[in-house]
């Protein structure tokens, strides 16, 4: 067993687990961290933190809430905040929290055997709010572990490309600036080691003078990095005396944002020309881009991770909705004539249609097992992983185009000695083209062309997404079919036109000029993926080209007319 397994929680005081959820970036969680999440009665946290743990926590666990309003959090280490209780649904909960500290709604939330995950920003070791909770639960009998996490001090040079060690082994400091003492100031400003600086935006003019005072020399370089880890990073670098000069210049100083922490890394380790080799992060080909991804967040799953991995924010919007088709009594005939044997293959066209053909077998009180001795088709990679999680392996996939005319390409003519039956069954959607209809039929195939589901424009998006869209608030759209275009278009309206468009063939970016949009990426095959990768190339070149030309890396969204940084989530 690991040393670090789950406990048994007690029966009268439970368990707490004091967790560190890292600088942002839900990718820093530990192992241990999500094992812990994953068994969790309760969820403690601020805000912020709630939104990089709640993925990893089981469906229907409480939430406890440590700030009212995510807009008034309290830096930590600064007092105990504000509480609110919400449950899994974030409805008010019945235990009255208001003249309660921390410690107390903890403790009271572990009560009954529960297991209670306090979650905090970087690594709780260093959170002294979380050190006397620890102390308070000693002191009451309540049981609790600590599950580290990745500090904000350390992650976040390491995203900015700002390495605090080499092989010289020189010296780290780590300070406080909002607790730092005159002798601290001092000590380190003595030193010609790296300094690591845990301050606000507004400060760091500040602390830059308090080093500069304790002997540091004003040439010494700097960087400044906010918002850590996410897709809002931002590093400027300056040197200690430079520092107040260039965020002015910047325009971020004064701002209303001034308050919000940031990570300052004082040395030679920050130097620009260092920087500019081992910034990976804010590098990507898509860092920060907004992407508009026009599906469900079922279909868009691996398609926003992708689109993750380039530095994008994905945003779904569905613009179809699915329903059942008008008679289903079609289906039904043809889903109990896979059980009676009346058909050779199964052909499925989308994940639509594994998950209505799915859903029909639940009905009937079957499982994949009905598909004993039936060869079954799929268009492509993720409607196979579809019919996978179902329990089903495909035994036919295009080996080249994931399309109806990359499936005729692979799928066999009808042979009389080897195929006892002629028939197929393609469950689809109402609009489907007929493309594997008529190429089954040439193929010497008889199909059972079925209407599966029906596809219908989905409700209008939030007012926010549809003035975003129109206003150019979104970077990018990726176009993955000519509904789609229909479909945006006509729930939210036309794409301002800053937003790069790109779309994942030849018919598609047809339809996006017929309704005025100019075409400015296409996919050099017809996949999602391929149409992600297109994207990140095009982003990348157009980052290359703004350096090349000594411009400043900017994304689409913020070229429009008074445009302003928006904030993102991660």
């Amino acid at each position: 067993m690991s040393p670090t397994a789950l406990p048994a929680a007690g029966p009268e005081h439970g368990h707490v687990t004091f967790l560190g959820a890292g600088p942002g970036d839900p990718g820093l969680l530990t192992l241990r961290a999500v094992e812990a999440l994953s068994n969790a009665d309760v969820l403690v946290a601020e805000h912020e933190v709630l939104d990089v743990i709640r993925t990893h926590a089981r469906h229907g666990v409480s939430v406890v809430q440590t700030d009212a309003d995510s807009s008034a959090v309290s830096p930590p280490g600064t007092g105990t905040p504000q509480l609110t209780v919400v449950d899994g649904t974030s409805t008010p909960a019945a235990v009255p929290a208001a003249a309660r500290d921390a410690a107390h709604l903890v403790m009271e939330a572990a009560r009954g055997g529960r297991r209670v995950v306090r979650a905090v920003s970087g690594d709780p070791g260093l959170d002294t709010c979380a050190a006397e909770e620890m102390l308070a639960c000693a002191a009451a009998g309540v049981p609790f572990e600590v599950v580290p996490g990745v500090a904000a001090a350390v992650g976040v040079p390491a995203y900015a490309g700002v390495p605090l060690r080499g092989a010289e082994g020189a010296d780290v400091r780590f300070v406080d600036a909002r607790t730092a003492s005159d002798r601290c100031w001092t000590e380190v400003g003595a030193s010609d080691g790296t300094v690591v600086v845990s301050t606000t935006l507004d400060s760091v003019a500040a602390a830059a003078g308090e080093l500069v005072s304790a002997g540091r020399k004003p040439d010494t370089p700097l960087t400044v990095t906010i918002a850590g880890t996410t897709t809002r990073q931002r590093t400027w670098t300056a040197t200690l005396g430079t520092i107040a000069q260039t965020l002015k210049q910047a325009k971020v100083l004064p701002s209303p944002d001034g308050g919000r922490p940031v990570i300052a890394v004082v040395g030679e380790r920050s130097a620009a020309d260092r920087r500019d080799q081992l910034s990976w992060f804010e590098s990507k080909p898509l860092f920060g881009w907004k992407v508009l991804v026009p599906r469900t967040k079922e279909q868009a799953a691996s398609l926003s991770d992708q689109l993750r991995s380039y530095g994008a924010v994905p945003h779904e919007v569905p613009t179809i909705a699915v329903e059942p088709p008008r008679t289903p009594q079609q289906m039904e005939r043809a889903v109990k004539g896979l059980v009676t044997g009346r058909y050779e293959w199964i052909a499925f066209t989308s994940v639509n249609a594994v998950k209505a053909v799915r859903e029909k077998f639940e009905e009937y009180g079957l499982d994949a097992r009905a598909f004993a001795g039936i060869k079954v088709a799929a268009v492509g990679e993720q409607t196979a992983k579809a019919l996978i999680a179902f329990g089903v392996k495909p035994d036919l996939v295009p080996s080249g185009e994931q399309s109806a005319a990359g499936l005729l390409e692979d799928w066999p003519p009808y042979d009389p000695v080897f195929d006892p039956i002629d028939r197929v069954f393609l469950p689809r959607a109402d609009i489907a083209t007929e493309t594997l209809v008529a190429g089954l039929i040439e193929l010497g195939w008889e199909v059972d062309d079925v209407t599966a589901y029906r596809t219908v424009r989905a409700s209008p998006p939030p007012a926010e997404t549809r003035e975003a869209i129109k206003g150019g608030g979104f970077d990018a759209v990726l176009f993955t079919s000519s509904s789609t275009v229909r479909n945006l278009v006509g729930i939210a309206g036309k794409p301002h036109n800053v937003t790069v468009i790109a779309c994942i063939g030849p018919a598609t970016a047809k339809t996006a000029e017929e309704h005025g949009l100019r075409v400015d990426v296409m996919a050099p095959e017809p996949s999602v993926h391929k149409l992600a990768e297109a994207l990140a190339d095009f982003g990348m070149k157009r980052r290359a080209a703004a350096l090349e030309a000594g411009d400043p890396v900017t994304r689409p969204s913020e070229r429009r007319p008074g445009a302003r940084r928006r904030r993102t989530t991660t």
